[in-house]
């Protein structure tokens, strides 16, 4: 792999592709099973709020190996609308799609480390990190 990977995200088939690439990466980094699902779901959501609000994107994968940890990084870069009300779509039920609202705030619950940057018109990019513990 490549120090840094990323799928594009510009139609629903590319979340599909993105959750396997960044399933098949941690279970090369050395994740358990668990957690392999954990960063398959967390890459789904991104992914898909990518596809849905966004249009198109990239999710990128980069293998994190230092002194004291081992994990995995996945950023979601979009230039999207951006999300006008960071701590409205971080509360657990919120949804705009209709969905269960278990996105951003799942996402959040599902990784070890979480950032959002967001600018209304300019897009949103959110940095996950999952730990090998």
């Amino acid at each position: 792999m490549k120090p840094q990977t990323c799928v594009n995200i510009q139609k629903e088939w590319d979340i599909v592709g993105a959750r396997q690439l960044g399933r098949d990466i941690a279970k090369t980094v050395g994740f358990g099973t668990v957690d392999q699902a954990r960063i398959a779901t967390a890459i789904s959501e991104l992914a898909r709020n990518i596809y849905l609000y966004a249009e198109n994107g990239q999710i990128c994968f980069e293998l994190i190996d230092n002194v004291e940890h081992k994990g995995m990084c996945m950023v979601a870069i979009d230039n999207g609308p951006g999300i006008d009300d960071i701590s409205q779509v971080m509360q657990d039920g919120y949804s705009t799609s209709g969905g269960l609202g278990a996105g951003l705030p799942g996402v959040k619950r599902l990784m070890d480390e979480f950032d959002l940057h967001t600018e209304v018109g300019k897009g949103t990019r959110i940095k996950t990190v999952k730990w090998i513990r």
